[in-house]
């Protein structure tokens, strides 16, 4: 695994504080996603249906940074859309760092290398690059020939200037175990800092309802791909979460552990599901958000949800359950 020993202290160190104060729940990742808008239209995608006047609206930095504030997460995701298309993107970072976050700035890497000069490397800066497979599955998945080119020579280039970069990999039902596993050695090669996976979630609005892996398939799926690891293998997740993805491990989701702002507000009850009005407040959000009646079992739109979001938390949370497991973690990373 991989994931820096500065970063990993101060996620320790957070989580311990809210033990000992008798927190029950608690962010660990601010969702933050500052606008829907992209230049890509990926067929598994649920984000970019919404209507122009809603693709056209961002959050304001000064929006972005009262919300990480308000949260409090160690860590701030920035999804989308296309965050590098945000007109105050730079601004926004740099008000993060500012603040100490722990930044993964999601993108598709299609702008990236022209907008690299209006960042700067930092230990807090992290572009976190969608790369869904090898090219033939990368460019299918996002239904544009020569995107996976494009990030990859973007992805050079950062690592050139010193900056963090890890890759993030959506996986859909088609695809072919082996050639995953051929991804993850050339992205290796490539110097990544580490990987994130995770199964797609299935959208209602997503254009193509027909590849989304069911639960008992995906442990399958994942059981052919981690089976037999690779020493040059890092990722950047918890191991717990890799072996929960296998099915040798159980958890309910943690959905308030990744929660989500965006332009309509806090969205209940997380970054995949949207049930109901959005909370005015980050407060609102956690103290009046029926969270009892999402998860497996509990919800039909939760049945086959395994995604990072929801169930990271989970894994990082267990392993800081005890001794032995909080050893076996370090051990791993």
């Amino acid at each position: 695994m991989s994931v820096p020993l500065s970063q990993g202290l101060r996620v320790f160190k957070y989580i311990m504080t809210q033990k000992l104060k008798g927190v029950k729940r608690y962010p660990l990742v601010l969702m933050l996603e500052p606008l829907f808008r992209c230049n890509l239209e990926c067929a598994g995608c649920g984000k970019i249906q919404f209507p122009e006047e809603i693709l056209k609206k961002n959050l304001s930095a000064k929006e972005c940074l009262e919300a990480a504030e308000e949260c409090g997460a160690p860590i701030v995701s920035i999804p989308g859309g296309e965050p590098l298309i945000h007109p105050e993107m730079p601004e926004i970072v740099e008000g993060l760092v500012k603040q100490k976050r722990y930044i993964y700035l999601c993108t598709n890497a299609i702008l990236l290398k022209r907008k690299l000069d209006d960042y700067k490397p930092s230990p807090f800066l992290t572009f976190s690059v969608h790369l869904d497979g090898l090219k033939e599955e990368h460019d299918k998945a996002v239904c544009r020939d020569g995107v996976f080119e494009q990030a990859v020579e973007a992805i050079k280039e950062a690592l050139k200037r010193g900056f963090r970069v890890t890759t993030n990999t959506t996986l859909f039902d088609g695809v072919d175990p082996v050639r995953v596993r051929e991804f993850f050695d050339f992205a290796m090669d490539l110097g990544i800092e580490g990987m994130m996976v995770s199964p797609g979630y299935a959208y209602e609005k997503a254009p193509d309802q027909e590849h989304f892996l069911k639960r008992e398939k995906s442990q399958e799926f994942f059981r052919q791909i981690f089976g037999n690891p690779k020493d040059n293998w890092q990722f950047n997740q918890s191991p717990f979460f890799i072996k929960f993805l296998m099915g040798e491990k159980d958890y309910q989701c943690t959905p308030w552990g990744n929660p989500t702002r965006n332009i309509f507000g806090w969205q209940r009850p997380c970054y995949l599901l949207n049930e109901g009005e959005y909370a005015t407040s980050f407060k609102d959000l956690m103290e009046n958000t029926p969270w009892d009646n999402y998860g497996t079992g509990k919800h039909e739109k939760c049945r086959d949800c395994m995604v990072h979001c929801g169930y990271e938390p989970s894994a990082v949370i267990d392993s800081f359950s005890s001794v032995g497991k909080l050893l076996q973690t370090a051990k791993e990373f």
